[in-house]
């Protein structure tokens, strides 16, 4: 005999819409719902006013599609410093900060936006390759790192894009072996970005 007994209608809101977040199952949910719910009502008032306002204050960059404040350039492609013949490919936002923290890599980025999946028959058009494309012609454009994940979907799309770029005339590396197979170059430390961009091989 199950019990009928529920938190109320607003806590197993916010428990439903934490289980939407990645990694987070009913029980994590619900240890952070708990949490939040402990706080002070100033804390749970900026919670809701950060969240509310994401939507208008954190968009994408405009040029390589990095995130950034709302309809600016990231500051990567802000920096005037930075080496403007490379551009390193991946696939998600998300890890451009993983090759970041490893020091090792001045150029600039291209967020992908995904990969091909041949299995289910993806052909690239939800892709950013045009746009690729556009920035690997540029005179100034002298390599294009692939940093895309080891599995079978990740050296499928290096091979796509390396037909893409011929035309371009650049030179197309992808680091070397070392970045966890399956996982990406998002969950290599440091210094496995590192040792793998220092021994890039051309595709």
């Amino acid at each position: 005999m199950t019990s009928d007994i529920r938190y109320p209608a607003d806590l197993e809101k916010l428990m439903d819409l934490l289980k939407t977040l990645p990694g987070l199952g009913r029980r994590a949910a619900e240890r952070a719902a708990l949490a939040m719910l402990r706080w002070d009502a100033e804390k749970q008032r900026a919670l809701g006013e950060v969240i509310a306002g994401l939507g208008e204050s954190v968009g994408f960059c405009p040029e390589c599609g990095a995130i950034s404040d709302r309809e600016r350039l990231c500051p990567v492609c802000a920096d005037d410093k930075r080496d403007r013949s490379l551009l390193c490919v991946v696939e998600e936002p998300q890890q451009i900060f993983a090759v970041e923290k490893s020091g090792t890599y001045r150029g600039l980025y291209h967020v992908l936006g995904g990969r091909l999946s041949p299995l289910a028959g993806g052909n690239g058009e939800n892709l950013s390759t045009g746009n690729l494309i556009r920035r690997a012609s540029r005179e100034e454009c002298r390599e294009v790192i692939l940093a895309l994940g080891a599995d079978v979907e990740g050296r499928a799309t290096a091979i796509f894009l390396a037909g893409l770029l011929k035309p371009c005339g650049v030179k197309v590396s992808r680091p070397a072996l070392g970045l966890p197979a399956g996982a990406g170059i998002g969950y290599a430390d440091a210094a496995t970005i590192t040792a793998a961009f220092d021994g890039r091989r051309d595709v």
